[in-house]
């Protein structure tokens, strides 16, 4: 029998305020069924995370992203804007890209070569008008538009047109993050991995710090349990930061010298947003990491990660960033282990629903509840914490 994911009964548990609240269910994680659902809910019913936006930024450049339920193209323009259009040729609908390309001047359909410009314009119908088709105007069949708009340097696509503009959906987020100027960082190196997780999984892992200390003893040098604190306001994201960012023994983040022209907080901080619902954002002083989820099954999902560094650290040597990119991926691999393991025990265990740590896991309870606003068609902006937050969580002040 399939649970019905809209109602009130099924999402009960973590509608509780967090001290009372149950975690998500297994079956949240392991069923198909949900899965399918949540491609609809979730990613087709809101913004999502889909590419650095300096992978995007070369004019001819267009790439190929699954979105829920869609296949979706980016392309620049010649004009240097980003565009979003659906995977689909307006003759009769086959995929038109199955991979990222470059140096393009037109978009040809593999079938029967319509082209489209890369601003989505009809622009080649070879031999379609040899005998004349009655009505037929080109300019009636661009390729179909996907809403796109950028934030802290990322990509994010759209394809519910009555979801509020993307600077609605981060609320105060830009304003906490405008001191960097991410609009300007470049990728300096990135990848992509396979993960035998859900991809909720790997983004609740990076939203709390409660297993720091045991599965990331070395990160927990630089990023002590001790110096995090609340970065969140209202919007769609779950935030903390690491205040001061400590060398110690291990100088892996301060490697390379900050970014010119940051106030005393972004200075000596690094900032770890989960953005809803599929985007992971560490920036530190010199650099930032980037992580995009692609779902792919209830089991599995693809990881596309990428190092950003502001426009000062274009002479870098190699040996200063590689010193930061390797820390990352030592990091990375022992959160890929451990989420693989809790699919494993979600899927085998005989698990049903647990309870959340206050003190560490509130962004994890706040995540869940914007999961089941998805699913129950609510359109609602999260709150920022309330007064009573410092001491519920643990924090106290944030320093500088």
């Amino acid at each position: 029998m399939v649970s019905d994911y809209t109602s009130d009964e099924f999402w009960s548990g973590i509608r509780r305020p967090v001290e009372h609240a149950a975690t998500m269910p297994a079956e949240v994680y392991t069923s198909p069924a949900f899965f399918e659902a949540e491609q609809r809910a979730v990613f087709d019913g809101g913004w999502v995370g889909v590419a650095c936006a300096a992978d995007v930024a070369i004019p001819g450049t267009v790439l190929v992203r699954s979105m829920g339920s869609r296949s979706i193209l980016l392309s620049c323009g010649r004009d240097g804007e980003i565009r979003g259009f659906l995977n689909a040729c307006r003759h009769r609908g086959t995929e038109l890209l199955d991979c990222d390309t470059s140096d393009l001047h037109m978009i040809r359909c593999p079938y029967h070569r319509w082209g489209y410009g890369l601003d989505g314009t009809l622009v080649a119908t070879p031999k379609f008008t040899e005998v004349p088709v009655e009505g037929f105007d080109p300019d009636d069949y661009p390729l179909k538009p996907v809403r796109i708009d950028t934030f802290a340097g990322i990509v994010f696509a759209c394809l519910d047109p009555t979801i509020a503009p993307l600077t609605e959906w981060f609320g105060d987020l830009a304003e906490k993050l405008s001191g960097y100027g991410l609009d300007r960082w470049s990728v300096r190196a990135g990848g992509t991995v396979e993960i035998e997780a859900n991809w909720k999984l790997l983004t609740e892992n990076y939203q709390e710090y409660y297993h720091l200390t045991w599965v990331h003893p070395e990160l927990a040098k630089v990023s002590r349990v001790k110096d995090h604190y609340r970065f969140q306001g209202s919007g769609m994201y779950c935030g903390q930061t690491t205040t001061p960012v400590s060398g110690d023994d291990r100088n892996d983040w301060l490697a390379m010298p900050a970014a010119p022209g940051l106030g005393p907080s972004d200075s000596q901080s690094g900032r770890h947003i989960a953005l809803f619902p599929n985007v992971m954002l560490s920036v530190l002083p010199n650099h930032a990491f980037v992580i995009l989820l692609e779902p792919l099954s209830p089991s599995r999902t693809r990881e596309r990660y990428a190092w950003l560094l502001p426009p000062s650290a274009e002479s870098i040597p190699e040996a200063d960033f590689e010193l930061t990119k390797t820390f990352w991926i030592d990091v990375n691999n022992e959160d890929i282990d451990i989420c693989e393991r809790s699919q494993r025990g979600l899927a085998r265990g005989g698990f049903s629903e647990g309870r959340y740590s206050v003190r560490f896991e509130e962004p994890l309870h706040r995540f869940a509840n914007m999961i089941a606003d998805r699913f129950q068609r609510i359109d609602r902006i999260p709150a920022g914490d309330d007064a009573d937050s410092s001491v519920r969580f643990g924090d106290g002040v944030l320093p500088l």
